[in-house]
């Protein structure tokens, strides 16, 4: 075929989980003939959903490319699929999607209409400005309701969601299609739906988005069909136009319909206007994003990239503009699901991978070593739910590093990060199921065996009241010389965040100068772990003032342990405190919910500082213990159902209240006594 970039369709399927966007693209592959036999979700043998964590989830968890050619025709059409996960913790394969598409295509589960995925693919697409269509799938299902869900869809999003289909029948009478861009010269029977009012709507839909076509309209002019096609077409592209379209993808009703509209009215790359004048132009010097990566410790490493401008080739170069290297680039494909088809090139406006690139990661531009450019990268979602994570076994141990460094190039939306107080390795992402999903991975593909638990929370200790004297004397006979350190103190709590300080204030040589220092070393190491319950000390001044030596036995290391032990003592006197780190919380919510947000997070010991509206949603500001936020994502999944999200920052330490720091205490002396066990 000689696909070139205006007949290329690159388009991503998004939706609320359950819509039914795998059982489409395996529906639209088995018409184009690119499979011979239809698999189902159910039972985890369709072409996108191939990972085994798919299959025993029946549900995709990432992003799986897949083409669909017009060869029944003899034509040279080509539509790559981006069929995207629909739960919300996997908004990382969607960002790579989106950024490598020139329009989305949106289902809606027909029986039951619009929900949060609905509303979160809208605003994803939106926000990138690519063109939308809607597709009411599940159409033979029970309660499944063409006109409710038009009502909906133009309420949500305005009355420039308009029909190019009606549904013949509904639910289990729905059997098939009729067109309304494209009439038939009679209308079937059982059409849902005025379909002359149809037709009337796209009219005016049309010529609201063009000025010429408008006046026409305006004056009581006909409208032709060729005019009204170029004229949705153009609508569309500019995203003044959405299209509704109708099927049942199981049933296979609709669905070879939806494929021809896709092509017909659906932009290719060189309709819209170039990304960084990087014009589409096959012959011009390459430019491609590599936009996916996934590691497998058999196979290599596999990049999937989108080619902007140019075309690579296979056993060719390309330059890593963001690596500052040489790539040698050996087999291209072109993937179907997890199979791969090789090919010699992939060309401007097409999507392909390759094996085993040596320094390229997610996000970087591969181009033309004369010619070097840099595309823009890709913005991954942040997430703020974090794991600790610990080996199995000792022989798991040495492989966890390497394999979360490794399934981290796999899903940049994750972060592997080593906390140096708690030294404890962790894991942040999205939430629980996709942390859960990377772990399953680690031991498929790594063969490590990963627990992970809640994350210690980095408290600290630090005292509250003066100590005017805490003295120790340390005195050591073994036979020969011994050792002898008579240290005196002074503790003085510090304001927040101004850290430790050691005075001297001996007068009279009663502590030689030379030995000072080994009473300060001695200070400093038992602040590492306060008397309450181990935590690191902060916000002391410790001051020595007096003391005594010996001529003989008054030695370095002496001192060094009367500092400490006199540390140690004295912070038991000085009203010793735990701190606590406090976030800066930021929830973007719906209005309607954030009654039930403030309630429960007063409930967290939260302190609402504001409350500021940004669109159809109000973002709210909050300081709230980081104690009480580590299962937030599920919290705030529970009360909004899915449709908040919320980021936060480390902002400072504050006391503990007293029946929260007992708590504290105990829990970790009983994990103290269970590791030292």
């Amino acid at each position: 075929m000689a696909v070139t970039a205006s007949t290329i369709r690159n388009i991503a399927l998004l939706s609320h989980s359950g819509a039914g966007k795998t059982s489409l693209a395996e529906t639209l592959l088995f018409n184009a003939r690119a499979i011979n036999r239809l698999g189902r979700v159910e039972d985890g043998n369709t072409a996108s959903d191939y990972e085994p964590e798919e299959a025993r989830r029946a549900a995709s968890v990432q992003t799986a490319l897949l083409r669909i050619s017009d060869n029944a025709s003899g034509g040279d059409d080509k539509i790559n699929l981006l069929d995207t996960p629909g739960y919300d913790e996997f908004a990382g394969e969607v960002t790579v999607a989106l950024r490598v598409v020139e329009s989305v295509a949106i289902l809606v589960a027909a029986p039951t209409g619009l929900d949060v995925g609905t509303e979160r693919s809208w605003d994803l697409a939106r926000e990138r400005n690519l063109p939308v269509a809607i597709v009411l799938n599940k159409m033979d299902r029970e309660n499944a309701s063409f006109e409710r869900n038009l009502q909906e869809l133009q309420t949500a999003f305005g009355n420039r969601c308009v029909p190019f289909q009606l549904p013949i029948g509904e639910a289990q009478d729905f059997t098939g299609v009729v067109s309304v861009i494209d009439p038939p010269a009679e209308i079937p029977a059982g059409v849902t739906g005025d379909f002359d009012a149809a037709r009337e709507r796209l009219i005016e839909a049309v010529a609201e988005a063009d000025d010429d076509l408008a006046d026409k309209y305006l004056e009581g002019e006909e409208i032709t069909a060729a005019e009204v096609t170029a004229g949705a077409r153009q609508a569309i592209r500019s995203g003044d136009l959405v299209p509704v379209f109708v099927t049942s993808a199981t049933q296979n009703i609709g669905v070879t319909e939806l494929a021809g509209l896709l092509r017909q009215f659906m932009p290719s790359p060189a309709d819209l206007p170039p990304d960084d004048d990087i014009a589409p132009d096959a012959a011009g010097p390459l430019a491609a994003l590599v936009f996916k990566t996934t590691a497998d410790p058999f196979v290599g490493k596999l990049s999937m990239f989108r080619v902007y401008r140019g075309a690579a080739r296979s056993n060719g170069e390309a330059y890593n503009s963001a690596r500052g290297q040489s790539e040698r680039l050996g087999q291209l494909y072109l993937p179907q699901g997890s199979s791969q088809e090789n090919v010699p090139e992939v060309v401007a406006g097409d999507i392909g991978a390759v094996g085993k690139l040596n320094a390229t990661l997610t996000g970087d531009t591969l181009c033309a070593a004369d010619q070097r450019v840099t595309l823009p990268g890709i913005d991954f979602p942040r997430g703020y739910y974090s794991l600790a994570v610990v080996p199995a076994t000792q022989a798991d141990l040495d492989k966890m590093s390497t394999s979360l460094a490794r399934i981290v190039e796999d899903d940049p939306s994750l972060r592997f990060t080593r906390n140096p107080e708690t030294s404890e390795s962790l894991l942040t992402g999205l939430g629980e199921v996709q942390i859960e999903v990377a772990l399953d991975r680690i031991k498929r593909k790594f063969g490590a065996n990963l627990n992970v638990k809640l994350p210690v929370i980095p408290y600290r200790e630090t005292i509250t009241q003066v100590v005017d004297k805490s003295e120790y004397r340390h005195k050591k006979q073994t036979g020969g010389s011994g050792q002898f350190g008579h240290v005196i103190l002074r503790l003085e709590p510090k304001m927040r965040d101004e850290g430790f300080e050691f005075g001297n204030e001996v007068v009279g040589g009663r502590v030689p100068r030379e030995l000072i220092p080994a009473v300060e070393k001695g200070v400093v190491n038992t602040l590492k772990e306060g008397v309450l319950a181990g935590f690191p000390v902060v916000d002391l001044k410790a001051v020595i003032y007096d003391g005594s030596t010996h001529p003989v036995d008054g030695k370095p290391i002496a001192f060094e342990i009367a500092g400490s032990q006199a540390l140690r003592q004295g912070m038991s006197r000085a009203a010793p405190a735990l701190l606590e780190p406090v976030v800066k919380l930021y929830i973007t919510v719906p209005e309607t919910y954030t009654g039930d947000i403030i309630s429960d997070l007063n409930g967290k010991r939260g302190r609402i500082l504001g409350m500021n509206p940004e669109g159809r949603y109000t973002v709210i500001e909050a300081e709230v213990p980081q104690a009480e936020v580590q299962r937030y994502s599920q919290d705030l999944r529970s009360m909004t159902g899915g449709r908040g999200s919320y980021r936060y920052e480390f902002d400072h330490y504050e006391q503990v209240p007293q029946n929260i720091q007992t708590q504290v205490i105990d829990t970790a002396k009983r994990a103290k006594a269970v590791s030292s066990a």
